[in-house]
């Protein structure tokens, strides 16, 4: 079995960003890799074929990483996926299929199903894969959640795969954190810790070299490389710890896109697409004051519909964005987004957690949504603005159109655009006439541009995986992979007992 296990500091410590870069660097040498998070917790997630022709859901992550190995996606890639739903509750899927929920208090001793699962799905691909390029979640010196882990070094410990940490050195505090996160392991998980990576660097990489001595010399571990700070390494996100926007090039003849940023917002890389147009200026939105100035506005998917509706309505977002379109200026909502835009909204059933509940929409489009059990996952294809258009649903929400015309799975009312296919704008023909038709609606011009969404993505991927090879020792990584951690790595002596 060769595998690796990519560990952070933190979250958002750049173990997605050297997990995708592994996984095209070992790609590159004419291995099969298979990318692997045992759990993920995003509301960010996609939708892949599953062994029977039917869809699964995953992680957004680790379907891009896939891209990166050269892999066809699978559910066993991610075999657990949390939604969170709430603060204290989650909504499960399992290898891409709905499982129910779990709370905050079983985190400690109420995964061992799913930790079953997870490893099963490991060892799966193990079996039919060259490598597996492990990514761990948040960081493995979480010794509260320790007992229940599976993710991090219970993962590494199932499987006796050796683990580098990844820290963010952009931060501050970088070698007290990777010093830290191998001495508060107990001993049996210190000795899988096999050296680190240093992300986010900036300057001059000979000032950095003394900290990385001193670090090697105090844990007894190497530092693989370090990988420098990079605008252009940004990938699809996986989770909300960063929603800047997207700014345009040409700020002075750029449209600008109000994304509301819901409290639960989901699947937000439906606008990155808009954000690579260097007319485009994408900004995400809490405040009506917002949405005034802006000449579109995007109501983006949520995994909480309901809840999400009566915060834009505490804010005063729905008058604003009624006000938009009362102006003839173009919204687009998606998936849950668009469901807002409806006459009404009801979930008898409680899928969303609150049984019975049945709230009225914002009235812009004529359609009604009913929330079922049955959780749609589809990867649909169509056309719609004289394009060609493809995307991918995922949703409980069943959508009945009255008067309003089709509009990709949805409905359109002039100015008002709804749809249920996340990734839709991914389709440059489709995002063209869409900005075109919008520009033109809010009163303004657009000219398209010769921007590939997927050669964009292609030559991100491909830049990270240069990046890897040049800054990173893949060969002896690989080798570490196939040995596994060496046997005399140093126990740090603050390790618990």
């Amino acid at each position: 079995m060769t595998a690796l296990l990519v560990a952070g500091t933190t979250s958002d410590a750049g173990k997605s960003i050297l997990t995708t870069g592994l996984c095209r660097a070992f790609a590159r040498r004419g291995l099969k890799v298979a990318p692997y998070k045992a759990q993920n917790m995003s509301n960010n997630s996609m939708v892949c074929l599953g062994p029977d022709g039917t869809g699964a859901e995953i992680g957004r992550a680790q379907w891009i990483q896939s891209l990166a190995a050269r892999a066809v996606p699978e559910a066993a890639m991610n075999p657990v996926l949390l939604k969170p739903g709430g603060d204290r509750a989650s909504h499960v899927v399992v290898m891409g299929q709905p499982a129910g929920e779990i709370t905050s208090a079983e985190f400690i001793g109420g995964r061992t199903h799913l930790a079953a699962a997870a490893h099963a799905a490991f060892d799966d691909l193990a079996a039919r894969h060259d490598i597996v390029v492990c990514e761990g979640a948040g960081s493995p010196t979480e010794v509260n959640l320790r007992a229940g882990d599976y993710v991090n070094m219970g993962l590494a410990r199932h499987a006796d795969i050796p683990t580098i940490v990844v820290g963010d050195i952009d931060r501050g505090g970088v070698f007290a954190a990777m010093y830290g996160t191998v001495a508060l392991l107990e001993p049996a998980d210190q000795r899988l810790i096999a050296g680190f990576v240093v992300n986010k660097f900036r300057g001059d990489e000979t000032l950095l070299a003394p900290g990385l001595r001193s670090l090697e010399a105090a844990t007894g571990r190497p530092v693989y490389g370090v990988l420098p700070w990079s605008a252009d390494l940004w990938l699809d996100s996986e989770d909300a710890l960063d929603l800047a926007g997207r700014r345009a090039v040409e700020h002075d003849a750029a449209l600008k896109v109000a994304v509301i940023r819901l409290p639960r917002i989901s699947n937000f890389t439906d606008v990155d697409a808009l954000g690579l147009e260097p007319g485009v200026d994408v900004l995400f939105a809490s405040d009506p004051r917002d949405v005034t100035d802006a000449d579109i506005v995007v109501l983006p998917g949520t995994r909480a519909t309901i809840s999400d509706l009566r915060w834009l309505r505490s804010r005063g977002l729905d008058r604003a964005i009624l006000d938009h379109a009362a102006a003839g200026r173009p919204v687009l909502g998606i998936c849950g987004g668009f469901q807002m835009l409806g006459r009404a909204i009801s979930d008898p059933d409680g899928v969303e957690g609150d049984a019975g509940a049945q709230v009225e929409g914002l009235g812009l489009l004529d359609v009604t949504t009913t929330f079922g059990a049955d959780k749609v996952l589809r990867l649909p294809t169509g056309e719609a603005l004289g394009a060609e258009a493809h995307g991918y649903e995922i949703h409980h929400g069943r959508i009945t159109r009255g008067d309003a015309e089709e509009f990709l799975g949805g409905a359109r009312a002039g100015n008002v655009f709804g749809t249920m296919w996340h990734g839709s704008l991914e389709s440059d023909g489709l995002r063209r006439a869409f900005l075109a038709e919008a520009a033109g609606l809010a009163g303004g011009t657009y000219e398209p541009s010769d921007v590939s969404f997927a050669e964009r993505r292609e030559a991100r991927l491909d830049l990270l995986g240069d990046l890897v090879e040049q800054k990173l020792d893949v060969d002896v990584l690989l080798s570490l992979a196939e040995a596994g951690a060496p046997a005399d790595l140093p126990l740090l002596p603050a390790g618990p007992a």
